[in-house]
């Protein structure tokens, strides 16, 4: 319980429902750092909003420190991919590693079988006998994209309470039953990125020193010299903001070079491409075999576009797009659909 609505409101529902419930938020980094910590998704006033929302329903309410979990998986996964010149989503680590596998096993040491999120996603049994995660039924909130790289293990012990229904209805429910996070606004920064510049953290990480933070050669496709940028690890494929000024035209980040220290820019209809490649791969149900046409979507807010799978090897999927897709970024997450299935994905290559 992130002390939000969708995490209360699926506390509420699961006690509706007769469940034996036990609320559970995890201390996930160190809040002494600066005071917008305190305010964070997860911070410490996130704590105290889901153990209000646990008195009013009667359950009692755990606090689990996994900082140091959530530091290794979490953290430092997102600093390494910004110093190899990729993109990271700290999200989707954070509910492969930390937020559910790890809370799986905190709640068995309490007894658990199942661990329930606010997750705006479903499950359902397939008729083989195995669970099957899907995208929630409100398109505008579906949250299944962030879950590609859970354990498949993990799937048939999970409940998302949330997913059959849409965000007012999940709000008008919080009303009904009182809970003080009814008209609590959704957080959008990356929790421990209270100043909302990741760069702070990377300074903070690594140090105002570290090659990835040092200025370098801004240059063109052809390898032309325009300009000098601020250090790769600022920069992230289609970002316009930050280049500097005295072009003839708009120019955005094409991609990023750690090894030479050059950030490549160019027109904006070169960011268009029609063909990615997943490395990192986790899959939920069977694997899609080449000639597959499949459902793909490279951002949380982003709809799912036709694709089909060109081929791969060991740890890489190749997939042609029925139509162009603009700045898709190495680093962030392709999640990939059969329907309304979730069965698996990758990181973009």
């Amino acid at each position: 319980m992130s002390g939000g609505v969708d995490s209360s409101v699926a506390a509420a529902l699961l006690v509706e429902r007769g469940y034996d419930v036990v609320g559970a938020t995890m201390k996930t980094f160190c809040y002494s750092g600066t005071p917008g910590h305190a305010r964070s998704c997860c911070g410490l006033d996130g704590i105290q909003d889901a153990r209000r929302v646990c008195d009013r329903l009667g359950i009692p309410h755990y606090v689990f420190d996994m900082e140091e979990a959530f530091t290794r998986d979490v953290i430092d996964d997102f600093v390494a991919e910004y110093v190899a010149g990729r993109t990271p989503n700290p999200c989707v680590r954070c509910n492969s590693n930390t937020k559910i596998p790890d809370l799986l096993r905190k709640g068995r040491a309490l007894g658990a079988e199942l661990i329930a999120t606010g997750h705006y996603a479903r499950t359902a049994p397939g008729t083989d006998g195995r669970t099957r995660l899907l995208r929630g039924v409100d398109e505008a909130k579906d949250q299944s994209y962030f879950l590609w790289g859970v354990p498949a293990e993990v799937v048939p012990y999970l409940l998302f309470p949330v997913g059959e229904l849409t965000k007012p209805e999940v709000r008008a429910r919080a009303r009904a039953q009182g809970l003080s996070t009814a008209e609590k606004p959704e957080s959008q920064e990356i929790c421990f990125v209270p100043t909302g510049d990741y760069t702070d953290l990377l300074e903070q990480r690594l140090g105002a020193a570290h090659p990835a933070l040092q200025p370098g050669r801004l240059v063109t496709p052809a390898g032309e010299v325009v300009g000098e940028h601020a250090g790769y690890g600022r920069y992230t494929v289609g970002q316009r903001k930050g280049l500097g000024g005295g072009f003839p035209r708009p120019l955005y980040v094409l991609g990023v070079r750690p090894g030479s220290n050059e950030v490549v820019v160019g027109d904006e209809a070169l960011l268009e491409r029609r063909e990615l490649a997943l490395s990192d791969l986790n899959w939920l149900d069977e694997p899609p075999a080449a000639g597959e046409r499949l459902l793909l979507r490279i951002r949380h807010r982003a709809g799912r576009v036709p694709a089909t799978v060109v081929g791969g090897e060991g740890d890489v999927l190749r997939l042609e797009l029925d139509t162009p897709l603009r700045a898709i970024t190495p680093g962030q997450s392709g999640a990939l659909y059969r329907d309304d299935v979730l069965i698996g994905g990758g990181r973009i290559r």
